[in-house]
């Protein structure tokens, strides 16, 4: 027996494919590339999208040697796409950072009040969630509207293709800004205000519940054998919590991917005055009853991405005469201490505490002696300042984390973990797999197979924790007053940024 895990994400899709063991036997890849129509717009054309997620899931399954017999999805939260009854992309995926719907926001507030609508939701007033980008498509493109059978977040979409009802999970619902997060239903009063009928939406679900069994006809599309479950999964995060253990209130995964995000477990809803002041949402977790918080980073491994495919040129012949990957080239040979620059990494906008759609990147301190190897190192330096930011924000909220679990793409990174403890004083702990989110697609389908009785036990027995990168006390002095710096740096550039 094999279960497959499926992380859809903002600039590529993977599947991986474990044994009940949580050995991994089979997985595959696909890279795709946002595209930028007009100013502070940001889409995935879907039809890369699925063609991607086909193409790993039949490619995984080719290598595990068939017996899949589960399949969740983990996915990016916020991003829907507008699809017909018969399924056609009737416009682009318009994604999270996108920030076209600031308008819909403002009036939004105007209506329900800020305060109302985060406690109702869970989420704070902002343009990043879905619903205010569908009163957008609603007012600026009547005729998608018109023609929309269902709006779809991306699990969704792939169980219309797979030819199942679609329905969403709890964990994706919630970060629509539609959802009632104590009733765990979607909320009328905010469907209302945006004057967007229910049967647009798929209709709710828990994760870790059965959507369906594929088809013959299905199942060939993705190279899966008819009778496969399609098991509910969730939101990225709480799905990358979930295969990092991350199952009791308390718990902190930090996921580093294209975005990075800490994800912390609670009981019941936290819905404090400074949870909202920060922007940080509550939401429902993969886990039972239990609920999450995230605090994010827009830019965390796409900066990378932006240094190699803008600046790389001389990493990426070295990686080719090295035969290694590129990135671990590019993290090499950093100097040992701090670069002294302040790089901000808002090159789509803030994520919290600042939530601002209009933020942009910034790199402060340049000299004429800042090298290659001082810019790297500074990139990778805003990203943890960034980090530490918002752990202190969430620590003003009540929220104590002690250390981070530290999972996706950049955690492979020893150089960049080391600097995360060092900076923000928290040790860093490497689980023992760094594919979290997949490996919480597995779990959710083991569970609903029987394999076993619940999450709970799945983690003990699949999550360890692995090496430790322990703050180093020199250099957590040496970032000290940089970290300090780095909070007041957005709030004093904002409004020249602003004026350009």
């Amino acid at each position: 027996m094999h279960l497959m895990g499926l992380d859809v994400g903002s600039t590529g899709v993977k599947a991986v494919v474990f044994t009940p063991e949580g050995d991994i036997v089979g997985s595959a890849y696909r890279e795709y590339a946002e595209v930028y129509p007009e100013t502070g717009w940001i889409e995935l054309q879907p039809d890369d999208v699925w063609g991607g997620v086909q193409a790993v899931i039949s490619e995984a399954a080719a290598q595990a040697g068939g017996g899949v017999k589960s399949l969740a999805i983990s996915a990016l939260g916020e991003a829907f796409t507008p699809v017909s009854a018969d399924g056609e992309f009737l416009y682009n995926t318009i994604v999270s950072p996108d920030a076209r719907a600031t308008e819909q926001t403002e009036r939004l507030g105007e209506r329900l009040g800020a305060e109302h609508v985060f406690d109702l939701t869970g989420m704070p007033l902002s343009a990043s969630f879905t619903l205010p980008k569908l009163i957008w498509t609603r007012e600026k493109m009547p005729r998608v509207h018109e023609r929309t059978w269902k709006y779809l977040l991306w699990p969704e979409v792939i169980q219309l293709k797979l030819g199942l009802t679609p329905r969403i999970d709890h964990s994706l619902a919630g970060r629509t800004m539609a959802f009632d997060v104590r009733a765990r239903d979607w909320s009328e009063e905010m469907l209302e205000a945006a004057q967007i009928p229910r049967e647009m939406l798929a209709e709710p679900i828990a994760p870790g519940e059965v959507i369906g069994e594929l088809s013959a006809e299905a199942a060939a599309q993705v190279g899966l054998e008819p009778g496969c479950l399609l098991v509910a999964g969730g939101h990225d995060q709480p799905m990358n919590a979930l295969g990092a253990g991350v199952v009791k209130p308390g718990m902190c995964v930090d996921g580093m991917g294209t975005v990075e995000c800490i994800t912390v477990a609670f009981d019941e809803p936290v819905l404090t005055d400074a949870m909202r002041t920060h922007n940080y949402g509550c939401y429902p977790h993969v886990v039972g009853d239990q609920y999450a918080t995230i605090a994010y980073n827009y830019s965390c491994g796409s900066l990378l991405r932006w240094w190699r495919d803008h600046f790389g040129t001389e990493e990426i012949a070295e990686a080719r005469m090295r035969r290694m990957d590129v990135y671990d080239v590019m993290l090499s040979d950093l100097p040992d201490e701090p670069s002294g620059l302040l790089w901000l990494p808002y090159f789509a906008g803030s994520g919290t505490p600042w939530l601002d759609p209009h933020a942009k990147g910034a790199i402060l301190g340049l000299t004429l002696d800042t090298d290659r190897k001082r810019l790297i190192k500074a990139l990778i330096e805003g990203t943890c300042y960034e980090l530490d930011l918002n752990i202190r924000a969430l620590e003003e909220a009540g929220v104590t984390i002690d250390r981070l679990r530290a999972t996706g793409g950049g955690s492979r990174s020893d150089t960049w973990l080391q600097l995360k403890a060092d900076i923000t004083g928290k040790p860093v702990v490497r689980p023992n797999v760094s594919e979290s989110g997949c490996q919480a697609g597995a779990i959710l389908g083991g569970v609903a197979l029987g394999v076993w009785r619940d999450v709970h036990r799945a983690t003990e027995a699949l999550v360890a924790e692995g090496k430790t990168f322990t703050p180093r006390k020199e250099m957590h002095r040496a970032y000290e007053e940089l970290r300090t710096t780095y909070a007041d740096a957005w709030p004093a550039l904002r409004e020249i940024v602003y004026r350009l």
